[in-house]
């Protein structure tokens, strides 16, 4: 049974960082991408940063230069650090986990098979 757990939310100042953690367990690894999504209020989710088996990220234009993405295998951890932090940064993240290859994990058409609960992140 594959989980998927967020930590690391919180707020934080204008120009700031933070540090986002998705702490993955059970049989993953036949997992190929994993990615990070946030959802603002009154808006739809969208795709910030992928990563694949291959330790190959692809990010947003929104997030480009400023957020890093990266996976720690020994501790089968997710990470998003998220620096020069401002208020359109504020959403729910998510993380995620899917089989497929041949795609962006950022492409619209790749599917996820498993998500995190979600970490709020507050800029102000």
């Amino acid at each position: 049974h594959v989980q998927l757990v967020e930590s690391g939310g919180g707020s934080v100042q204008a120009g700031g960082s933070l540090r986002v953690s998705c702490a993955l367990s059970g049989d993953t690894t036949s997992g190929y991408c994993m990615g990070w999504f946030r959802q603002a209020p009154g808006k739809e989710r969208e795709g910030i940063a992928s990563i694949s088996k291959d330790d190959v990220p692809t990010y947003a234009t929104s997030v480009q230069g400023r957020f890093t993405i990266s996976h720690d295998n020994a501790k089968n951890t997710l990470y998003l650090q998220m620096d020069r932090l401002t208020p359109d940064d504020t959403a729910m993240y998510y993380c995620a986990l899917g089989w497929g290859y041949g795609i962006s994990g950022l492409d619209p058409q790749y599917q996820y098979h498993y998500w995190g609960q979600g970490t709020q992140v507050t800029v102000s």
